[in-house]
Formats: structure tokens, C-alpha cells, sequence
């Protein structure tokens, strides 16, 4: 693990599909918000921010899931991301997806586990 981890939330806190725990990530000397969610079992952690416009994706705080709950979707404009792997499904992100950051399930903790650059 990651010298600089640091514990996100509780495991049991993601549930496939549901909501999604909000975390600040420090990058460049600046705040930046990122979510965790869980999907398939697996969980994938992700900056706060629409790929098409720089505003964040939840509609209500935690709330990443569309209704189906298979797609992440940005309240704003409606475009879908694979909770997998952020990349852009639908919408007007013009190939960019989601940003991905690092995190760990371990020991029932949700570990984000930052490389030197994000810290």
C-alpha cells in the first residue's frame, strides 16, 4: 500500500449501485473533490468532474448512479460514464471520460492511495 493512504470510508459504506462517498483529493496545492462508488463488487474511485464541463456529477450529494444503476451519469448534462472504468458511454464528452484515482479495498476499509503527484 501506498506510503500516503488514507482511509476513505468503511467498506460496507459502498454497496453495489447505491451511493457513492465524496472525498477531497489535494492536487497541485488545490482541493479537488473525487467519489468512490462500487460497482460489480469491484470498487473505483474517480474526481468529481463532468469530462464535457467542470462541474460535478452528483445530482444529490453521494448520488452518481442513473436510475438503472448501471452507469454513472452527470446530473448536469446527462452524460454517462462506465462506473468501471469512467470512460464515456453517452453524451457530449468527446472521447474524454472520467479521471480515475487509485484506491485499495482492504482489512474493510476503502483506501485512497495516492502516488506522489495527488496527494
Amino acid at each position: 500500500m501506498a506510503a500516503h493512504a488514507r482511509v476513505i470510508c468503511r467498506a460496507a459504506d459502498l454497496v453495489d449501485g447505491g451511493p457513492g462517498v465524496r472525498f477531497t483529493v489535494r492536487r497541485q496545492g488545490i482541493d479537488e473533490q473525487a467519489f468512490a462508488v462500487r460497482f460489480r463488487g469491484r470498487v473505483a474511485a474517480y474526481f468529481n468532474r463532468c469530462a464535457h464541463v467542470s462541474i460535478e456529477l452528483d445530482w444529490q450529494p453521494g448520488e452518481f448512479f442513473d436510475d438503472s444503476k448501471v452507469y454513472l451519469i452527470c446530473a448536469t448534462h446527462g452524460a454517462l460514464y462506465s462506473p468501471a472504468d469512467g470512460r464515456c458511454l453517452g453524451g457530449r464528452c468527446n472521447g474524454r471520460g472520467l479521471t480515475p484515482l487509485p484506491v485499495e479495498e482492504r482489512d474493510g476499509s476503502i483506501y485512497f492511495t495516492p502516488s506522489e503527484q495527488i496527494s
